[in-house]
């Protein structure tokens, strides 16, 4: 290049950035914003945990493109809604509402801004702004009751729930099952907190749980309390959201991981191109929204080798939890051989399969 073209080079780029400093010119854009609902804190562990690192990810992923905000600790129910219609006010482009509870609030503010996007984690009504998404815990439940039932010397497994909802109770089915298909004998014991997150109260279930003849335990709660309370009582222990090995390092066997961030990623980069659609999202192995955490010391080699040899076979589509006969505690069958339940029929199950003790209680 000759020094006539350097030079034409140089003021070409000097032109550039003044035309860039007059008042006229466009400013760069903004990074947009995306919110975050979060129903307990975001903590070191559990389900806002892991719905929050998912949210650290996809920001780091977007490279400036976006910038996020959260709010934690927020109440199902009317307060939901006004943080959800807060975020919608300032600006935000998206907002996720991480808990099944938040669904008809969401769907309240979504009409009020038909310009935001809004998704709904384990909800089932969509808008034209508003999607779900939803992981299949069950398929992970599976394999742990499987686990359960090859290293129960008690033949009962206890586990804390939240709340009687579909999701909750196919996961302790899902549990259920895995546990009676290697040991028929065996017994699962439900204590109902009623809550997402009350550590005292899950502690306590959990104690009461292991009185009653438990030596597997697993939750569906936010906080680390089973977890904490397996440890002490030495039994074994099944994590939930996030890997909680660090909490009970003896007791627990394994973990179910949520894992949202690719999914948050690509939600977004959809909702800045214009190309994001309402959808129902509702993926598993296959779909990488759910893993098993290393198994513990207590697992022996070949059982490990066995559960994730019956992983793979539910990543692809060989094999189903919930393959018929599906029986339920009053004898029903609710899915004959041969057959196999229907997501329709997953998301209103209603009803304990046999092996569970107890009554199922009112949503």
């Amino acid at each position: 290049m000759n020094r006539h073209s350097l030079v034409q080079k140089a003021l070409g780029a000097a032109a550039l950035i003044a035309s860039a400093a007059l008042p006229g010119a466009p400013p760069a854009a903004a990074p947009a914003k995306i919110g975050f609902v979060y129903v307990g804190p975001v903590g070191n562990a559990g389900w806002t945990f892991q719905h929050d690192v998912a949210r650290r990810q996809m920001e780091k992923e977007m490279g400036g493109k976006v910038t996020t905000t959260f709010v934690e600790n927020v109440p199902e129910g009317a307060d939901s809604e006004r943080v959800i219609r807060e975020m919608a006010r300032s600006g935000c482009k998206v907002v996720f509402c991480t808990s099944f509870g938040y669904m008809n609030p969401t769907l309240a503010v979504a009409k009020a801004y038909p310009n935001t996007v809004f998704m709904h984690a384990t909800g089932y009504k969509t808008a034209p702004n508003v999607g779900v998404y939803n992981a299949r815990f069950y398929e992970a439940r599976y394999l742990c009751g499987v686990m359960a039932g090859r290293l129960t010397r008690s033949h009962v497994a206890g586990i804390v729930a939240a709340f009687p909802i579909p999701e909750v109770v196919m996961g302790i089915n899902a549990f259920t099952r895995g546990m009676r298909s290697v040991d028929p004998k065996a017994r699962v014991k439900v204590i109902w907190t009623n809550s997402w997150f009350d550590p005292g109260k899950e502690r306590e279930a959990a104690l009461t749980l292991i009185t009653q003849g438990a030596d597997m335990m697993t939750h569906d709660t936010d906080s680390t309390a089973v977890i904490q309370a397996a440890e002490e009582k030495g039994v074994g222990v099944f994590g939930y959201n996030s890997d909680e090995a660090k909490f009970g390092p003896r007791a627990t066997l394994t973990s179910l991981v949520h894992l949202w961030g690719n999914y948050y990623t690509r939600t977004v980069k959809a909702a800045l191109a214009g190309t994001w659609k309402p959808e129902n999202v509702w993926g598993g192995f296959n779909q990488g929204m759910i893993a098993l955490a290393p198994f513990g010391p207590k697992v022996p080699k070949e059982l490990g080798a066995s559960i994730l040899k019956l992983r793979d076979q539910i990543s692809a589509g060989k094999f189903h939890p919930f393959a018929g006969p599906v029986v339920d505690q009053a004898g029903t069958v609710r899915v004959p051989a041969g057959k196999t339940i229907s997501d329709a029929d997953l998301d209103k199950m209603n009803y304990y399969v046999e092996g569970v003790d107890g009554v199922m209680p009112k949503a």
